[in-house]
């Protein structure tokens, strides 16, 4: 107990700042996006990125809701837990984590999804008793109800990834936490196609993204032009 509260002592106020920040600023860029499409009319040429084969073997299972909600506070750890590792790894992680905002951000507004969950018979599983299902119903109440939109990429997985990329192989990090972290994307991922809340595209779609710009940017390597190799 005593080192987990060094631990918490230890990190910066950046950490803390970035942490919610980002937090907010996924929630904002996501209805920003939506209300962009809207105006701009783009949401009226929306696709369905469904994969009959695919999606329609993928069940629902209700307990994964909780997985989906707890994805929140996993993403405000995650610029946290980087803040811990050098400097110059926790600037790439910022450029990169907002780089794939932004590109996700576009696809909404130029290239917008949707999903109908009504057609998909997934609402009518939400309003049977049940705690896992009632969670299933403010989840989808929250994000369109019937007809939901921006699924394509996964924000969630998206982001839970490069949650993920940001403390990988870096010393200052428990292999604990890693391991954990690694664990944690996989089961958000699994909980978007569980929940329906998203198609099976939308997984590879968000992982592409994260993994993309997180080589770029570290290629690029703007951590120690700024803050020096050994920050």
């Amino acid at each position: 107990m005593n080192k987990l509260w060094e631990k918490i002592k230890a990190i910066p106020r950046y950490g803390w700042i970035c942490g919610f920040l980002y937090f907010g600023l996924q929630y904002g860029m996501y209805r920003l996006a939506d209300w962009i499409s809207r105006l701009t009319g783009t949401i009226n040429r929306a696709f369905c990125p469904k994969i009959a084969a695919i999606d329609d073997l993928i069940p629902v299972i209700p307990v994964f809701a909780v997985i989906y909600l707890f994805s929140y506070a996993f993403w405000i750890c995650g610029p946290i837990a980087v803040s811990l590792t050098k400097k110059r790894n926790f600037i790439n992680y910022i450029i990169g984590l907002s780089m794939a905002y932004l590109v996700g951000f576009l696809i909404f507004v130029f290239l917008p999804s949707y999903m109908d969950r009504a057609a998909e018979g997934i609402i009518e599983i939400s309003k049977q008793p049940g705690i896992f299902n009632q969670m299933l119903a403010v989840i989808y109440g929250a994000d369109g109800s019937n007809m939901a939109f921006n699924l394509f990429p996964s924000y969630h997985c998206l982001i839970s990834l490069y949650c993920y990329l940001g403390v990988r192989k870096q010393p200052e990090i428990s292999k604990g936490f890693r391991a954990y972290s690694l664990i944690m994307t996989i089961l958000i991922c699994a909980s978007t196609v569980f929940t329906k809340q998203h198609y099976f595209v939308d997984m590879p779609a968000g992982l592409g993204i994260s993994i993309l710009c997180y080589i770029l940017v570290n290629k690029w390597d703007p951590g120690t032009k700024l803050a020096g190799k050994d920050a």
